[in-house]
């Protein structure tokens, strides 16, 4: 299996149940809470249309005709600024390990510089190595507190990349 069996495409409204699905499996999958997290967010079951605010895309990952990952931009809430946030990146297992995460990461990166945003800001858990290593990798730093108000106190790992 290569990456030219995954597509990346923008999110589309028919994809919101799949995409649900897999961020709510991969936050099971890595034990995190149920509460303060995506997992129990209203938007995670309408993921396209949260994403057609002005400033906002979501890209989604399909293999044979099914969503097994996504990430998207949008403002930062509660924030001044021109800063945007990376939000609800979920891979299942058979995407991981390909830079497919990369690939989305600078996907989004050039749909945020496109926005005019001057950063990009993200939300994490400390156990989630894996994702840590893949921010650090595409030049997110850390940060010693959180920015804007998200909503998701459970991710206590802030980081922040200058576009």
């Amino acid at each position: 299996m290569t990456t030219e069996d995954f597509i990346i495409r923008e999110i589309q409204q028919k994809d919101n149940p799949e995409i649900a699905h897999v961020i709510r499996s991969v936050l099971v999958e890595f034990g995190a809470p149920k509460i303060g997290t995506a997992y129990e967010d209203k938007a995670t079951d309408q993921m396209f249309e949260n994403y057609q605010k002005p400033r906002s895309s979501y890209f989604v990952i399909e293999h044979k005709n099914k969503i097994v990952g996504g990430v998207g931009i949008a403002l930062l809430d509660n924030f001044e600024g021109e800063t945007c946030e990376l939000q609800k990146m979920y891979f299942l297992p058979i995407t991981r390990g390909k830079g497919l995460g990369s690939k989305l990461i600078t996907k989004c990166l050039e749909k945020a510089k496109a926005l005019n945003y001057t950063h990009c800001y993200l939300e994490t858990m400390p156990y989630m190595d894996a994702a840590r290593a893949l921010y650090k990798k595409n030049g997110f730093i850390n940060l010693d507190k959180p920015m804007g108000n998200t909503g998701h106190y459970s991710c206590n790992v802030w980081m922040i990349k200058e576009l």
